[in-house]
């Protein structure tokens, strides 16, 4: 009976794992994007990863203002006008999750994130999947104990690999943040299909700066993703 009843509660928390709702997982926080003067308070965005959302594109060189997180900020801008908003980038270039996670408490929760962004799977798949699994599950169980809503990155592509290949490096990555969006209710910014769909059409060089970094085009597909979960 006690193994019965021990299937059951596994086979419900299955059954209730489920991504948070796009609609109104950060309804509290786009009520406040609406708020205006003298009672709107500042809004912090963190995005926390390695190169991408730090913005670096070919030579080294750093486009900040063509990254995904300053790209995000100026469309968020046209829905919110009342609004202020700080985006925080926290990223470093050739980090992944794991180093990520060693500096999450100093680095990212000082900044009291209204909301956080994770996006390390273009690095982790160099490292072992299961310990990238404890940084990631890690830093978003730090972040929901704060009450900071949490929006999971799936990667942009990097030209060496062939993403239309199932069994390329970047996929297992790419289940295990759907995973962790579902385990933990949480949001999920999808940009990998898209750039999928742009890999089938021989497309993909032009929306990269680099093997691995996207150009402005690129950071605008990871934007776009990533707007939906504040459209009003």
């Amino acid at each position: 009976m006690k193994l019965l009843i021990l299937l059951f509660l596994a086979l419900s928390l299955g059954a209730n794992a489920q991504q948070a709702d796009s609609v109104t997982y950060l309804a509290n926080i786009k009520q406040e994007l609406t708020i205006q003067w003298p009672k709107n308070r500042t809004i912090n965005l963190v995005f926390h990863g390695h190169s991408v959302p730090a913005g670096f594109w070919h030579d080294h060189e750093v486009h900040t203002l063509e990254s995904y997180p300053n790209l995000l900020l100026a469309k968020l801008k046209k829905q919110y006008p009342y609004a202020v908003i700080n985006v925080i980038v926290t990223a470093i270039g050739g980090e992944n999750a794991i180093k990520g996670q060693t500096r999450f408490e100093q680095d990212v929760l000082v900044h009291k994130p209204d909301v956080l962004f994770i996006d390390y799977a273009l690095n982790d798949r160099f490292s072992d999947i299961g310990k990238v699994k404890e940084a990631w599950s890690s830093m978003i169980q730090s972040a929901l104990a704060h009450n900071i809503p949490v929006i999971l990155l799936t990667p942009s592509p990097d030209q060496r690999l062939n993403i239309l290949d199932a069994q390329n490096p970047l996929e297992p990555h790419v289940q295990q943040i759907h995973q962790l969006a579902e385990q933990y209710h949480i949001g999920l910014a999808d940009p990998y299909p898209r750039f999928k769909q742009i890999a089938k059409r021989g497309e993909l060089t032009n929306y990269m700066s680099h093997v691995n970094h996207p150009n402005k085009a690129g950071h605008e597909i990871i934007a776009d993703e990533i707007l939906k979960w504040f459209t009003k």
